[in-house]
């Protein structure tokens, strides 16, 4: 990745859909049943990788600490995220689906835990900024332009309005 040294802002446009979803691992020998857990996430993720027709914009894997694992995830629209989380096609209808035969089956004992949240962030909602910084987070997923584009204050840049 290059860059040049300067002070940058995400190029983001309208609203901007962030979804955080993760792993904790609650029991570390029972490596049978969070290995899978965090195998599905990256298959998942080689498989939007593949087809950017399905809305994943950019993502940031990162870690809470040696139990709590993450991924942020910027779509390009909430419609996108559910047509992928719903999709009889894609690899997450197949691990939900296991996942739930496995609760209804009585075989998950709590070994590992699994969230997500997820929000639409309107315009106006939203600021970033980046110093000498290649493109990361929201301006890896939007691209990314000078400050001076959307304004030197984090106050101008929330007031910032793309065209309608």
């Amino acid at each position: 990745m290059s860059f040049t040294a300067s002070r940058t802002t995400a190029d983001a446009r309208g609203d901007v859909v962030v979804l955080l979803i993760g792993m904790r691992v609650n029991h570390f020998w029972a490596v049978h049943q969070w290995v899978p857990v965090m195998l599905a996430m990256f298959r998942m993720l080689a498989e939007l990788k593949k087809d950017p027709g399905r809305g994943l914009l950019s993502r940031v894997l990162l870690t809470a600490s040696p139990r709590t694992y993450y991924v942020v995830q910027y779509w390009e629209s909430k419609e996108k995220l559910y047509a992928y989380a719903t999709a009889p096609d894609a690899f997450h209808h197949d691990a939900w689906a296991k996942i739930n035969r496995m609760e209804r089956g009585g075989k998950v004992r709590g070994h590992v835990g699994i969230w997500h949240e997820t929000y639409v962030v309107p315009e106006g909602s939203y600021e970033a900024i980046y110093g000498d910084m290649p493109a990361f987070g929201l301006a890896a997923a939007h691209g990314q332009v000078p400050l001076e584009g959307r304004g030197r204050y984090a106050k101008d840049r929330f007031s910032y309005r793309s065209a309608p």
